[in-house]
């Protein structure tokens, strides 16, 4: 970062005019005789370069560069309802363990919560190196204040070079309380995370609505943080040996009070999620009318998949949003998709595209889910699909 520097000493009526016509965005007034940079600056230097010599400076402020050596280890948090882990944390070790390798790191767990210790030793059959658990009784129920207290002593204690968080409720809510705390940055829904020689995270992510993939990283900050949504990455096999230990972490239990009380959990029924189908058909734009979904139902039935659409359906109240796959949706990570009348654009596809086996259909043979599907049928869903239909039955291949 830097600042602009106004030689007043400088400053003529002349000059004065000459500057507040060069910035393009209003950001120099004049005042009194005096020249004043308000809110409108975008830094981009204009007044420096086009304007009269000498007036305005531009100087680079020093920022003290952090010592790197100081932070070690990829951590994953663990996420967890009672104890029971989300399988998210077991794909972001797997992620863990590769990020570490390149720079040989150890690898970490953090478990945060209430009688959890035993189910701590599920962890190790993953290959981490160390699980430190956190188990109190302020920590039964998940509360924002006593969590972010855990965590922040983690970090002071162990100093992890990258903490990886799962995009679940909890994760979405605890990574950027953990982040205001070291005042570092997070990378929110990563796709795709690489890390450098010299221990920087390579964060890459959709932007301005996945028109582009961003790249991020964050050269003067530790911990780094990236929160990654379930079924992006690759959990790795179950050992059926233990590595690594656990170690039970002691802390000031006067830092894990809250201004929360819960006074009732009421668990709701379990949910059938499209991310953990094995088989998904999904529609799009294509469907005439609600009535048409049957067809899809009769398809989807046959295989044993479940229905997924784009958001065009959901909004149009065809079916609930808990079955939008994309950005705006669930991610999703099948053996099996058959896409239906879906032009494939990248807010859909950044959901999907790490699926297992993709047919799609669409009748333009220039659709851009042909780019990442392993098998096109260029035909209308009309057509394509009640074939299809007839070859499950008949015992025929679908493709």
């Amino acid at each position: 970062m830097g600042k602009l520097i106004v030689n007043a000493e400088k400053l003529t009526p002349s000059i004065i005019e000459e500057l507040v016509n060069v910035c393009p965005f209003g950001a120099i007034e004049e005042k009194d005789g005096k020249i004043e940079v308000n809110a409108a600056c975008k830094m981009c230097k204009l007044c420096v370069k086009k304007g009269p010599a000498g007036v305005m400076e531009f100087i680079e402020e020093e920022i003290p560069q952090i010592d790197k050596s100081l932070w070690k280890g990829v951590a994953v948090y663990v996420d967890h309802v009672e104890g029971d882990i989300h399988p998210v944390t077991y794909e972001l070790i797997g992620k863990g363990r590769e990020l570490a390798a390149k720079v040989n790191y150890p690898v970490y767990a953090v478990f945060v919560g209430h009688n959890i210790k035993d189910k701590a030793q599920e962890i190790l059959h993953y290959g981490v190196d160390e699980v430190f658990v956190y188990d109190y009784e302020e920590l039964e129920d998940f509360r924002i204040e006593p969590y972010t207290a855990a965590m922040e002593d983690f970090v002071n204690k162990v100093k992890p070079s990258t903490l990886l968080v799962g995009a679940t409720t909890i994760g979405r809510s605890l990574a950027p309380r953990v982040a205001a705390r070291f005042k570092t940055g997070l990378t929110a829904d990563c796709t795709i995370l690489d890390m450098k020689e010299n221990t920087d995270l390579v964060q890459i992510r959709p932007a301005f609505g996945g028109n582009i993939m961003a790249q991020i990283i964050n050269p003067n900050n530790r911990p780094q943080l990236a929160t990654v949504r379930y079924k992006v990455m690759d959990a790795p096999e179950r050992s059926k040996e233990e590595t690594g230990k656990i170690t039970v972490c002691d802390m000031d239990a006067s830092k894990l009070g809250s201004n929360i009380d819960v006074l009732k959990v009421t668990k709701k029924e379990v949910e059938t999620s499209i991310s953990d189908a094995d088989a998904i058909v999904a529609v799009g734009r294509a469907l005439k009318s609600e009535k048409d979904l049957e067809m899809i139902k009769e398809l989807a039935d046959l295989l044993g998949a479940q229905i997924a659409t784009t958001r065009p359906l959901i909004e149009a109240g065809f079916v609930d949003a808990k079955r939008q796959i994309g950005l705006s949706g669930r991610t999703v990570k099948p053996k099996l998709i058959i896409t239906c009348g879906i032009s494939g654009a990248v807010q859909f596809t950044a959901g999907m595209n790490n699926s297992d086996c993709i047919v799609a259909i669409n009748k333009d043979p220039k659709a851009s889910i042909f780019n990442v599907a392993h098998y096109g049928i260029v035909g209308d869903i009309y057509e394509i699909i009640p074939k299809l239909i007839n070859n499950i039955k008949e015992g025929k291949s679908i493709i």
